[in-house]
């Protein structure tokens, strides 16, 4: 799931994926952090959940995947849209 905040000329966006779907680590990467697996780690909440979130420009277009233990890559079902290769987000 994604969660939009719009900021002054910038919208902040909050990935959020189960805490056990799938097992182990699992990072956010993508155009807007170099496609470093490092750069965004989800992280444990409260309520059953984990996130991350990144600020990006408002009016602009990314692509981003997520990547689990293993090497799995795999896709945003919520993302805006799908390119065939990655899920994208439209801010």
């Amino acid at each position: 799931m994604l969660k939009r905040k719009r900021l002054r000329g910038r919208i902040q966006v909050t990935f959020v994926l189960p805490t056990d779907t799938p097992p182990g680590p699992v990072s956010v990467v993508g155009d807007f952090n170099h496609w470093n697996p490092h750069a965004h780690p989800l992280q444990p909440q409260g309520d059953g959940t984990r996130t991350a979130t990144v600020t990006l420009p408002a009016h602009s277009s990314h692509a981003f995947r997520y990547l689990a233990a293993g090497d799995q890559w795999f896709d945003d079902e919520h993302a805006d849209h799908h390119d065939g290769t990655n899920s994208r987000i439209h801010t």
